[in-house]
């Protein structure tokens, strides 16, 4: 009973093993390379570059320096901006927003991010105020859901220091009465909750 385990143990052994000597062998081994370099030790990452098949030609070495060609570009850097934002509010009616200045490139905006799950759209009015009375202002529609969005004023040249510039957003239902039902603002609270 022994032998017969034995003899069916390395019948397994045998047939198991066949795959990986084809795969160690790789197409060359009958003398004929596909010139894939493949094979196990090619699968594995372990196959030497510099060794090559009595029936493949050698490869030229990379040139090096200079001569090598142009220099791949690498990711675009981009501008830096600066941001100044106010604190994240929220409004029992389910508005929820913050807004912040920014600046980048000599160039000063207004955005403000929210959130609007009032059941209801609405309209916000974003008004960036700068140095020596400029202001711009834009109204956005703020649809209604549950989807993060954000409302934008143009870039405009910058005119003076960042800290001299402030945004505020107006939340309200888009009806005669034009109810407010969050104001959010740029400038942070003062230390000390005061």
């Amino acid at each position: 009973m022994n032998l017969r385990l034995i003899g069916i143990g390395t019948g397994v052994l045998i047939i198991l093993s066949l795959p990986l000597a084809g795969a160690i062998a790789g197409p060359d081994f009958a003398g004929q390379d596909d010139g894939k370099g493949s094979g196990l030790f090619s699968a594995l990452g372990l196959s030497d570059s510099s060794r090559t098949s009595p029936t493949a030609p050698a490869r030229p070495a990379a040139p090096e320096g200079p001569a090598a060609g142009p220099e791949q570009p690498g990711p675009v850097e981009q501008p830096r901006t600066d941001s100044r934002c106010g604190p994240e509010l929220s409004s029992p009616h389910g508005v929820e927003a913050q807004t912040c200045i920014l600046v980048g490139e000599g160039r000063t905006w207004g955005r403000s991010y929210y959130r609007n799950t009032s059941g209801r759209a609405l309209d916000a009015v974003l008004t960036v105020m700068g140095p020596a009375g400029r202001t711009v202002q834009i109204r956005c529609a703020v649809g209604e859901g549950d989807e993060p969005g954000l409302c934008e004023t143009p870039k405009e040249d910058s005119a003076g220091e960042p800290d001299s510039y402030s945004a505020v957003a107006e939340f309200a239902v888009p009806d005669d009465e034009g109810q407010l039902l969050l104001r959010s603002g740029s400038n942070a609270p003062a230390p000390g909750g005061g």
